[in-house]
């Protein structure tokens, strides 16, 4: 089985830390949850990578994107791309916001 190296951009560590810090002050065990989940879920990218879909959103960029679903209720997405190689991890974003662009990220 091929294994991937898993990157995550300056952008998606953001999202992550901004989506913590929020989940933090509704509920500081539940963002703690969240966080190691999160860390788990984007680690089995490893080896799953194409386990999940292409992104509606794929059409906006150059490359295809594809997006994990992560947590209970409305997940939230994580969009990542593939090369080679590598998967990296490019945006975190609740699922209840607007479709991502290029324009807006």
């Amino acid at each position: 089985m091929k294994h991937y190296r898993v990157v995550i951009s300056p952008k998606a560590g953001r999202d992550i830390i901004a989506a913590y810090d929020w989940l933090y002050d509704e509920n500081p065990s539940y963002a703690a949850q969240w966080r190691d989940g999160l860390r788990h879920a984007v680690m089995r990218l490893q080896t799953l990578p194409f386990a999940h879909a292409v992104a509606p959103e794929s059409a906006e960029f150059d490359m295809e994107i594809r997006h994990m679903l992560y947590g209970r209720g409305t997940p939230w997405r994580v969009f990542y791309c593939i090369s080679e190689d590598q998967v990296s991890i490019l945006h975190v974003r609740h699922g209840r916001q607007d479709y991502w662009r290029t324009e807006n990220d």
